[in-house]
């Protein structure tokens, strides 16, 4: 709650997406993304997430209810750990004999790290997802209950239609449940028709609505099968170098040495290992984070933001095999208790820097406050604009003025591909765009609109000019 704040909607992109279905579907458009001219479907995100917000975005303001949805992520996310760390304890899950306070206080240290907090006090979906998974996790570690089989699939099922990396937990659930040994015929039903059901459902959906969107768009509005169509398997190699990084920062970062830092981090990867080797044995989650590592190293984007929604269950997992590693092998604890003092002490020392600078809104009041000298300005434009620009949702959140992307990329293998002049020329006018604003003059889009003021020099008339170098155009049609 401490670090709610009033940024704008849509600084973090996804944000702003997220906000703008939940408005479509609040005023009766439907599931759409009504800041694209034409409003084509959403095929992007899941549903599930957005029809939450939808009540919210219909009944308040813009301001006051992103403020809501806020407080509405602090509520799930606590709640989220608030169940993690009592299935944790109730199921020792670290194991037998461990002080009931110590999974406590590694959840919560894990449920207020400074980038948790950034996913959480912007409207991702990663607080109801992480809610969510908790839920199947505790209902199938304990799916000798009559109705937990049931129960479960419903809640996986909505995890799914939450973010799609959910199927990890439903292929989790059943290899720990095989695993076990328990009757398919006791949960295989209740336990996969329901996510069948809305994968179904949801596919059928994005099958019929894909076309709707611009191919230009195909990476950001598209379907998640894009950009693995374009970048194909090339992530893999540098996702499974990288999976570790963002854990081994909060841990690590202070480090200046580098063969030291590599040491600890390459010892500390072990450690979680194992942990995962025997949480695997112990609760679902084990299984279900080798799926979600699985599908990250083949996702070609940093995998940070996917880390943070499950950093909880990964923090319990690192100290599972911490203290199994102490309990079983004498002579290694004292670089066991060395290393544990290491990782705590710098996490500890990251989080007080974190809190003190407030970094998890850094970022996000930077770019609030430009876009608050920006939009008084497009406020003005004719009603029928349509602008191109960044945080193209947060413009039309905020405005009401239809807004596109500007800046455009696509992948070839690991190769980023930026379009030519004329084929960003071509997508402009095929979006029926009447003005471009460039927010930033340091953003990617700066390079591209360079090229296209370049190849097309009367195309753009400049109409406004802000400090440091942002501007709004004209388009000249004709020219």
């Amino acid at each position: 709650m401490l670090a709610l704040n009033q940024a704008l909607v849509g600084v973090f992109y996804d944000d702003g997406l997220y906000a703008g279905l939940a408005t479509a579907v609040a005023t009766g458009h439907g599931y759409v993304h009504p800041n694209l001219p034409g409003m084509p479907a959403g095929v992007h995100f899941p549903p599930f997430y957005p029809v939450v917000l939808a009540p919210v975005f219909g009944l308040l303001p813009v301001a006051a209810a992103a403020l809501a949805a806020k407080i509405l992520n602090a509520l799930l996310a606590a709640a989220a750990a608030g169940l993690i760390a009592w299935h944790a304890l109730r199921s020792e899950m670290l194991g037998p004999g461990l002080p009931r306070w110590v999974a406590a206080a590694v959840v919560t240290a894990a449920a207020i790290a400074i980038p948790v907090l950034a996913t959480q006090t912007v409207l991702f979906a990663e607080p109801l997802f992480g809610l969510l998974l908790a839920i199947v996790i505790i209902k199938i570690d304990s799916v000798s209950a009559a109705r937990a089989p049931w129960i479960a699939g419903i809640i996986a099922a909505l995890a799914l239609l939450t973010r799609s990396i959910g199927v990890a937990v439903i292929a989790g659930a059943v290899c720990f449940l095989l695993a076990r040994r328990a009757a398919v015929r006791t949960w295989g039903a209740a336990l996969l028709v329901p996510p069948v059901v809305a994968a179904l459902g949801w596919g059928i959906w994005v099958a019929t609505h894909a076309s709707q969107i611009d191919p230009a768009l195909a990476l950001v509005y598209g379907t998640y099968g894009a950009p693995l169509k374009e970048a194909g398997f090339s992530a893999v190699a540098g996702n499974v170098r990288d999976l570790s990084r963002p854990l081994e920062v909060l841990a690590f970062g202070w480090i200046n040495v580098r063969w030291l830092y590599v040491l600890l981090a390459t010892v500390a990867l072990g450690t979680g290992l194992y942990g995962l080797v025997l949480l695997s044995r112990r609760s679902t989650i084990g299984w279900s984070l080798v799926f979600y590592g699985v599908i990250l190293t083949v996702w070609p984007y940093p995998p940070d933001r996917f880390m943070w929604v499950v950093l909880p269950w990964l923090a319990l997992t690192w100290t599972a095999g911490a203290v199994e590693l102490w309990r079983r092998w004498p002579r290694v604890r004292v670089p066991v208790g060395l290393l544990a003092a290491l990782v705590a002490g710098g996490y500890i020392r990251y989080e007080f820097q974190g809190f003190r600078g407030r970094w998890w809104d850094t970022q996000a009041r930077a770019i609030s406050a430009n876009f608050a000298e920006l939009l008084p300005v497009v406020q003005n434009l004719p009603d029928t604009a349509v602008l191109a620009t960044d945080d193209e949702a947060l413009v039309w959140l905020y405005t009401r003025r239809r807004a596109v992307p500007l800046y455009l990329e696509s992948y070839r293998g690991r190769d980023l591909i930026r379009p030519t002049p004329a084929e960003h020329r071509a997508y402009l006018e095929r979006m029926g765009v009447t003005h471009v604003m460039l927010a930033s003059a340091t953003s990617p889009a700066a390079i591209e609109l360079r090229s296209l003021l370049g190849a097309y020099p009367s195309w753009l008339t400049a109409i406004y000019r802000w400090s440091d170098g942002r501007w709004l155009f004209a388009v000249n049609r004709g020219q």
